[in-house]
């Protein structure tokens, strides 16, 4: 079983990029050294692209195919969809993986959805009476191989792991050219229907902790959810001044747009943000981007309506959605069976987005939960 690193790191003053180098280290596919390296020719956002390239040959020439997989992404990560790069270092970091993992147990499955596929991965449990099932997804940028060592983690620990990436996802958008679904009960359901599951944990990272809530409000062959990565409702991160010029522009599409540009220019974040929104959605235009985010909020999720087990993990300090909301997502899931709530601090190393900086104890909470309900059922 993969040892998770402990600790965060300051490898630069931009918040954005920081975050990500950190959650390259965390999942347990990058070298420290490596890292260390490539960020002494990062100062914009940009210059990832080429910083992590050549981390990636490197690493392949040497044979660390498994370390090549995530450079090859990190390279990938910061590209807009216009450029050709884009498809080539997202082919170069699926062949590294399945290369650098091609004697583990893992199947890889096209799920029929709609008039294309989902893309999923299956591993198999290790044991010949399994724990359970656990449904894994990803969020808002994330690629399904990326948390191959939680995958493991979950499988060696007696669970048959299925994983998923849906609409707007990995390639499920790459390849098959389906763009985000927020209903997320659809392509649940579809992985349900084809795996022929029936009592499931549904477990979403990072914004995947709204569209698995979302799910299990419409889906009752979940019976359990976890939420690694609490997301509440988007319209509740501005203060009330700031939801009123919002909700002007949205009255306002032309000033709105022309509003975002001007800050896609002046800001390197906002213009990454913005553009993976874009991506993600296959938005014609960078004004619909605003519709879009806002769409995800209380009134869609229907927390009313999820009747599970609910775990909801958050960091004292996320970078993306502050800890006060958690008390409001607790409050608004009044019918679930039982909500648990964690709070990582930075004593644990663990009080950023998703619990980078300690991806083991945030694996090892989420176990204690599971064998704890299933106690409760036996």
């Amino acid at each position: 079983m993969n040892k998770f690193p402990v600790g965060i790191h300051s490898f630069s003053e931009n918040k954005i990029i920081n975050f990500e180098l950190n959650r390259w280290y965390a999942f347990g596919l990058a070298r420290l050294e490596d890292l260390t390296e490539a960020v002494k020719s990062i100062r914009t956002i940009e210059d990832n692209k080429a910083a992590f390239w050549v981390q990636a040959k490197k690493a392949e020439e040497e044979g660390r195919l498994a370390n090549a997989t995530i450079y090859y992404r990190a390279a990938e990560f910061y590209v807009p969809k216009e450029d050709p790069d884009k498809v080539l270092l997202y082919n170069k970091f699926s062949e590294c993986f399945y290369k650098a993992f091609e004697q583990e147990d893992i199947q890889r499955l096209k799920v029929p959805f709609q008039d294309a596929y989902l893309h999923a991965l299956r591993l198999g449990p290790k044991v010949k009476e399994p724990k359970g099932t656990l449904v894994i997804h990803g969020g808002f940028d994330s690629l399904i191989e990326e948390f191959y060592y939680i995958l493991a983690y979950f499988r060696d620990s007696g669970y048959e792991v299925i994983a998923f990436e849906g609409p707007g996802q990995g390639l499920t958008l790459r390849h098959y050219g389906l763009p985000l679904e927020n209903d997320w009960e659809k392509p649940t359901a579809a992985i349900l229907d084809y795996f022929n599951l029936k009592n499931v944990t549904l477990i979403g990272i990072s914004l995947g902790g709204y569209w698995c809530l979302r799910a299990a409000a419409f889906e009752p062959r979940i019976q359990r959810v976890i939420a690694y990565g609490l997301v509440y409702d988007f319209m509740a991160l501005p203060n009330k001044l700031l939801r009123r010029i919002t909700a002007w522009f949205l009255k306002n599409p032309r000033r709105m747009e022309k509003s975002i540009r001007l800050k896609m220019q002046l800001d390197q974040n906002h213009r990454w943000i913005t553009n993976q929104w874009a991506f993600i959605t296959q938005a014609k235009s960078i004004g619909e981007v605003p519709r879009h985010m806002l769409a995800m909020n209380q009134e869609h999720m229907h927390p009313e309506k999820v009747a599970q087990d609910v775990l909801l993990l958050t960091g004292e300090d996320d970078e993306f959605f502050p800890v006060k909301l958690l008390a409001k997502q607790k409050a608004n899931l009044k019918n679930a069976r039982s909500v648990t709530t964690r709070v990582f601090t930075k004593a644990e190393s663990a009080a950023s987005h998703c619990q980078i900086g300690n991806v083991g104890l945030a694996l090892k909470t989420m176990s204690d939960w599971l064998a704890d309900k299933e106690k409760s059922i036996s």
